[in-house]
């Protein structure tokens, strides 16, 4: 640690001011975000603290830390942290972090971090240049990673506004029934949509296109749980996924899983590898969680593996089945936890359009959610390196000096 560093408390440096509640924070789409014990929960008009800020939860399992760079409001399971002398709010932030004040319990019945517990924990504080020093290294692998989350966001919007315009609206077969070319297909691709509208049990479809149950364009594969008593089962090379490791909807994709399997756990249990782009649906408990797998995995038994039969592109099938989540979670059943089974997927019609339609859909989204699955990667590698750097610069053992100057030869 440097010498400059001073020794503190961390009752002498900063105040925990409780949160306030509010109602219809998760229904209101104002300018400023509520955080709840877990994070951020919603929207509200008016702030509660001003930016930039830290909040810290304060009851539950789970407390998180966030840091907010405009005034946020803070719900009464969490607190924000007011600044007794001037610091730097982000290096604060990653100071918590490092301290992990979020862990610490006063051993009630209801998980909880009170201020007294917090207070007399000890802490040391560099000067305020080395604290920016600090939070703008950490910060920018963050920013990126950020930066990243939101590039997602906007590609899967993307593809996902690209599946309701062919197969839900139906504009290129609307505009050719109009006489027009439809927007933004080549004329090979436009050649493959029909002109004309045919009466189903669904109503009107584009004419030659299939309403049938879900089941009969899918293969349902199962998964499983190698013994777990059985130490040679576990630890392998093989990614074994549950609904835990399920990506956000904008993320698309499963890249890693908290657990891995050994080829000798597969060939002793009903779990089996899936190839890559297997989208893979939670059946049970929560309902509906959707990834595609970017490497070869297994999955528990609470899950179901999905791929297109022959003809059936993999894209597809996975908007195929984001866009019928809705109606499966409705079709649950099972008296201690919701459940989907194969015979759910029987149920569900659907609209089916030939097989070169959805292979030019996956055409044209590929470049869309590799670009998604690029971003997942460096993010990945990004917020590994933070890891390892956090807690050598927040001790002092790493000076933050020569890693300013590397940044800056960088750019």
């Amino acid at each position: 640690m440097a010498g400059d560093w001073r020794a503190s408390t961390w009752g002498d440096e900063i105040s925990l001011e409780y949160g306030k509640a509010l109602r219809d924070y998760d229904k209101t789409s104002g300018k400023f975000r509520v955080f709840g014990s877990n994070g951020p929960i919603g929207w509200t008009d008016k702030p509660l603290a001003p930016g930039p800020g830290v909040i810290l939860g304060r009851k539950g399992a789970y407390r998180g830390i966030e840091y907010s760079r405009t005034p946020f409001f803070v719900i009464d399971t969490a607190y924000y942290v007011v600044p007794k002398s001037e610091f730097d709010m982000r290096w604060l932030y990653y100071a918590i972090k490092y301290h992990k004040l979020g862990e610490i319990d006063d051993g009630s019945p209801i998980p909880s971090t009170t201020r007294s517990a917090v207070y007399v924990r000890d802490f040391d504080v560099p000067p305020l240049a080395e604290q920016k020093a600090i939070a703008a290294v950490l910060g920018a692998l963050d920013d990126k990673i950020e930066l990243n989350r939101r590039m997602n966001a906007t590609l899967e919007a993307m593809a996902r506004a690209l599946f309701q315009s062919w197969f839900v609206d139906f504009d290129p077969v609307r505009a050719k029934l109009e006489g027009c070319k439809p927007v933004g297909l080549d004329d090979a691709t436009a050649a493959l949509f029909p002109d004309s509208f045919q009466e189903s049990s669904l109503g009107s479809v584009p004419h030659g296109w299939e309403v049938c149950p879900l089941s009969e364009k899918v293969q349902l594969l199962s998964g499983g749980t190698p013994k777990t008593s059985e130490p040679t089962y576990w630890d392998g090379d093989i990614p074994w996924y549950s609904v835990r490791d399920a990506p956000s909807e904008n993320d698309v994709w499963a890249i890693h899983t908290n657990k891995h399997v050994t080829k000798l756990g597969i060939a002793n249990s009903a779990a089996q590898v899936f190839p890559e782009k297997t989208t893979i649906i939670s059946a049970r408990g929560t309902v509906g969680k959707l990834a595609l797998t970017a490497v070869p995995m297994a999955m528990n038994q609470s899950c179901y593996g999905v791929r297109g039969i022959i003809g059936y592109s993999e894209y597809f099938t996975y908007y195929s089945l984001r866009a019928a989540t809705a109606q499966l979670q409705q079709r649950t059943h099972g008296t201690v936890f919701d459940t989907i089974t194969t015979e759910t997927f029987k149920t569900l019609d659907c609209i089916f359009p030939t097989p070169k339609i959805t292979a030019a859909f996956d055409k044209s989204v590929e470049p869309l959610l590799g670009q998604i699955l690029a971003n997942l990667h460096q993010s990945r590698t990004l917020a590994s390196l933070r890891d390892s750097l956090l807690p050598k610069l927040l001790s002092g053992e790493l000076s933050v000096a020569p890693l300013t100057k590397e940044f800056s030869a960088n750019e």
